[in-house]
């Protein structure tokens, strides 16, 4: 299951299938493999497939052919795949995985991998995992596992190449070819004290473009940045994507090297947390597509049941114009009107604000200055969009004064949304609580019972 290489042929029988990714072809053909028996088939239909592809396969199928798929496999079973599967089923994966399996394919992951692999199982999916270890790299998965959860320290994987400060490029050259316990990948060498603090980073391209006699610290980059183990994973993934990190080191308490962190792990958390308040902002919580329904079921029925409340908060509004209402029906059919476009100017605005907030781009100093500059869209929005619907409201019903009561309506109920769309989620990240959490429901709840106070309340004042 290795990655292609640059230079290989397109198999003609391939021709059609995408070029990146897990194709329908692929997944027929490796299906075929599997109801069948053959074995050959699906080495070698699975042979140029990365790692994350086959844990995409693992997670579309169903539990029955993914325990046939992965007893097929048996010990060419990637050890990689583990650390790409979806948590959703990875448990079921490693209890389907034999004992001297699956303390293979652990042996070939990398100490990040492993730890990403155990915090969120059972004590005796842990202790099977660890046992499969040797004893040096089970002491630092252990060690990783104490710090906190979502930590640099649970991030950062052991695996550093480091160097110490008074080296030349001729001493670090031969220090790495006379190696055969590198890491797989790795960007930097870290230049170290005698007291192992790191001191800076040279990148390999710089060591190899170098005379031998150059001092290491002749190199150093510039940007140098040092985390702590318990610094916020968050916050580690923000410097690498503000600062354009590749690798940076991470010490413990006393200041010493004990891990690096990669640009590849704080990508991952980046896309995570995004992806988080995207789901978050759509009230369905964290999972996925291979959770089973029940606990599916259960995360979102949370929030629709808040929308609920909200639903009857707003038909409480409607209730106290019932009068107004049955005088004149136009009000009933206009209604949707003012409370629709009002949601969705909500939306715009508070994607924008979570968005700010996530990024660090919305701050103290700018804080004002993005609440007014929201509101005066929505006042610009509302004006463009009041006109042309009075003016239509006006003439379909015959009543200029219906027309401008809607028109006003809408620019109220629009200026209305721009501002709690960004009030919201600053107010709730002032308070400690996950922006993306719970301000859907609540601009949704302001865009309605303003919507449709300011409508029928206008309407009881000026149509009687």
């Amino acid at each position: 299951m290795a990655e292609n290489d640059a230079s290989t042929e397109v198999d003609p029988e391939r021709e059609g299938d995408d070029a990146y990714g897990l194709s329908a072809r692929a997944v027929a053909r490796i299906m075929q493999a599997v109801d069948t028996g053959d074995r050959a088939l699906l080495l070698r239909e699975s042979e140029p497939l990365h790692a994350a592809d086959i844990a995409d396969l693992l997670e579309q199928v169903n539990a029955s052919d993914r325990h046939r798929l992965i007893a097929l496999f048996g010990k060419d079973f990637d050890g990689d795949v583990l650390a790409e599967l979806d948590e959703s089923i990875r448990e079921d994966v490693l209890a389907t995985l034999s004992p001297d399996v699956l303390a293979t394919a652990v042996r070939d992951l990398e100490s990040d991998d492993v730890v990403d692999l155990v915090e969120d199982l059972e004590r005796d999916q842990q202790d099977a995992i660890l046992d499969a270890l040797e004893d040096s790299d089970r002491a630092a998965v252990e060690q990783s596992l104490t710090y906190p959860e979502y930590s640099a320290g649970r991030l950062m994987q052991r695996e550093v190449v480091m160097a110490p400060e008074h080296w030349s490029v001729g001493d670090a050259i031969d220090y790495l070819r006379n190696h055969d316990d590198l890491p797989e990948q790795f960007y930097h060498i870290i230049l170290v004290d005698p007291r192992l603090h790191p001191v800076g980073n040279v990148t390999l391209g710089r060591i190899m473009a170098a005379r031998r006699d150059t001092p290491l610290k002749d190199l150093v980059e510039e940007t140098f940045h040092l985390f702590k183990v318990t610094d916020d994973e968050a916050d580690v993934a923000y410097a690498f994507n503000q600062y354009h990190l590749i690798s940076a080191p991470v010490v413990d308490e006393d200041e010493r090297l004990v891990g690096m962190i990669t640009i590849d792990d704080a990508m991952t958390v980046l896309d995570e947390e995004h992806e988080e308040d995207i789901l978050r902002l759509g009230g369905v919580g964290e999972g996925s597509i291979a959770d089973p329904v029940l606990g599916t079921s259960k995360r979102r029925i949370v929030w629709l049941v808040v929308n609920l409340g909200t639903a009857v908060l707003a038909s409480v509004v409607i209730s106290q114009f019932e009068e107004t209402i049955a005088k004149l029906v136009a009000l009933a059919v206009l209604m949707p009107i003012v409370a629709s476009m009002g949601g969705n100017a909500g939306t715009q605005s508070l994607t924008v604000a979570v968005r700010a907030l996530a990024t660090k781009d919305l701050t103290r100093s700018n804080t004002w200055r993005f609440i007014l500059r929201e509101g005066a869209v929505g006042l610009i929005n509302g004006l463009a969009l009041a006109i042309p619907l009075g003016l239509a409201t006006g003439a379909l019903f015959a009543s200029a004064p219906l027309g401008a009561v809607i028109a006003a309506a809408l620019i109220i109920n629009i200026f209305a949304a721009a501002l709690s769309g960004t009030l919201v989620p600053i107010v709730l990240d002032k308070l400690g609580i996950d922006p993306a959490l719970g301000s859907g429901v609540l601009v949704t709840t302001v865009t309605d019972v303003v919507g449709f106070f300011a409508f029928l309340g206008l309407a009881a004042l000026v149509l009687q």
